[in-house]
């Protein structure tokens, strides 16, 4: 059991990691923040939530990516902004974060294979 806990939150802190440089690579461009590494105030708000509601997800075993998720956790204006992140920043992963940017269509594709085959929870 131990393992399979191991396994999820090593999961959840690459998917904290992956979402937390998006949004910073969203700051950065869109705000004047610099390589500085650090957010504005707004964008370090939507960080910090983002990482909340990836703490309290319990489907975190099974899920690919929030926005296969059935159960939408996020506040509307929340996730209306972290839309807004991933539209902007999720193309140019590629250029700053390529390894990141593969893994995502990876899982995107095996995710629609496996729900068009009726797998989905």
């Amino acid at each position: 059991m131990k393992n399979k806990s191991d396994k999820t939150e090593k999961k959840r802190q690459k998917e904290q990691y992956v979402v937390e440089e998006m949004i910073r690579l969203y700051c950065r461009k869109h705000h004047g923040t610099g390589r500085s590494g650090r957010m504005c105030p707004v964008c370090q708000e939507l960080s910090d939530y983002a990482k909340l509601r990836s703490q309290k997800c319990p489907f975190m075993e099974e899920k690919t990516f929030c926005a296969n998720c059935k159960v939408h956790c996020y506040k509307p204006e929340m996730r209306e902004k972290i839309r807004e992140v991933m539209r902007f920043s999720g193309p140019r992963m590629l250029l700053y974060h390529p390894f990141f940017a593969v893994w995502h269509l990876i899982c995107s594709r095996k995710e629609k294979k496996k729900q068009k085959n009726g797998e989905s929870r």
